[in-house]
């Protein structure tokens, strides 16, 4: 359990608290690249870790990521006009470029030296992987760009999605992170054997610090044939990589990698960015595989409410739980994996007091990971920079699953598979 001081610690996401302070020393997505469209497109709003931004892509084709209130008399700049390298306020007509420079103060003389000395607050954006990243916090401790194998990995082998969640970043990170839940929330045919998952579902977790955050295997028994080992990645602070290769969700389908970064809008909201990307050369994603993952998962074109990332399915309506498929067909009753996920996460209210909990050996991961991010809370407030910034400690890493005879280790094994390809 956590106390609820160390509860407060680290999910309180606000500029000056001391987790707040440490997402901002990470690149972090803040949009996917698709929601701003065309060069000198409509702007967007935005808001990550309790900051309201607007975004926009100027004439060259590069992100702004912007205060959302022009610093003139506070108008909204969401009504901005992008125009010409610059979004221009329509209360005066003040104008700015990505880099929050006034370029134009056209209700002031012509010899006034005001311009040179007005800024809107902006912060610096890249895009990798179809994702627009930024970094908030100070200059002099940006980390160099995010370069992780998903964002290598080609658009005809790379799917990225986003979706909407009503609770803190923190129990939907612990959720993605617990690999004995998918014995339970995932069991979606009640009584299949077939499912290496449902064989064992007492996994034994081990978990090993690395320089950007560990890695740990769940492993758990495949009767006489040995062993089903499932290694994960958790990349500080919110990304999880899972192999999917041999599990359900591979066979019969394309080799693929899969994962999830969690992304705070504020305290009580969290973005989730879904992506995944293909095993190697031979493992293109055609439009038809990435609608059915989607749709599988709880998300596809038709789980969603239009013009949003939110879900159809959602606590006003018990995420259409059907309690007579649930008596009879799978564990729960609610059909798509996140969907499932959820369920219980959102369920669980906007922030979990994590006092009451009465934690297992299953839980080590989460165990591990909370004492990760405390560190780095400590580690932040000494002035010093987090485990996870540095590229070249991740960029060649990858998770992978599979199944293992008696007595073989999976580092050998698998080593070949768990090398970056792209």
């Amino acid at each position: 359990m956590l106390s609820p001081q160390d509860n407060e610690r680290l999910t309180r996401i606000g500029r000056g608290t001391p987790m707040g302070e440490v997402f901002r020393r990470y690149w972090l997505p803040v949009l996917l690249s698709s929601e701003l469209g065309e060069q000198d497109g409509a702007p967007v709003r935005v808001r990550i870790l309790g900051e309201d931004l607007i975004a926009f892509r100027d004439t060259n084709g590069k992100v702004g990521l912007l205060d959302a209130y022009c610093p003139h008399r506070r108008a909204p700049m969401f009504y901005g006009r992008n125009e010409e390298c610059g979004l221009r306020c329509v209360y005066h007509g003040w104008k700015f470029d990505f880099t929050g420079k006034c370029v134009e103060l056209p209700t002031e003389p012509a010899t006034s030296k005001m311009k040179d000395h007005i800024k809107i607050m902006a912060y610096p954006t890249v895009e990798r992987g179809g994702v627009v990243w930024t970094y908030m916090g100070p200059a002099d401790q940006m980390p160099a760009e995010p370069d992780y194998e998903w964002t290598r990995a080609p658009a005809t082998h790379r799917h990225v999605s986003k979706t909407f969640e009503r609770c803190n970043y923190l129990q939907a990170l612990e959720g993605g992170l617990d690999t004995a839940h998918s014995s339970f929330v995932h069991n979606n045919k009640l009584g299949d054997k077939t499912d290496l998952r449902q064989r064992d579902v007492a996994p034994r977790l081990d978990v090993e610090k690395t320089e950007y955050g560990y890695t740990y295997t769940s492993t758990r028994k495949n009767g006489d044939d040995g062993s089903y080992i499932r290694v994960y990645q958790y990349m500080m602070p919110t990304q999880q990589m899972r192999g999917g290769v041999t599990g359900p969700r591979g066979r019969n389908s394309i080799p693929k990698i899969d994962g999830h970064i969690w992304v705070p809008i504020d305290d009580d909201t969290t973005y989730v960015y879904n992506w995944m990307y293909g095993y190697d050369e031979t493992a293109a994603m055609s439009p038809e595989f990435i609608e059915h993952h989607e749709t599988f998962c709880g998300r596809g074109p038709n789980d969603v409410i239009p013009g949003t990332f939110m879900l159809k399915k959602n606590p006003s309506n018990d995420y259409f739980i059907d309690r007579q498929i649930q008596k009879t067909q799978t564990f729960t009753g609610i059909v798509g994996l996140n969907t499932q996920d959820f369920a219980l996460q959102e369920g669980m209210g906007a922030v979990v007091d994590r006092s009451k909990e009465n934690l297992g050996s299953s839980d080590r991961a989460i165990i591990q990971m909370r004492n990760l991010l405390l560190e780095a809370t400590q580690v932040v407030e000494a002035g010093e920079r987090p485990r996870g910034t540095d590229p070249e400690t991740y960029r060649l890493v990858r998770p992978f699953d599979g199944l293992l005879g008696a007595n073989e280790d999976w580092k050998n094994v698998f080593a070949e598979d768990m090398r970056a390809r792209w």
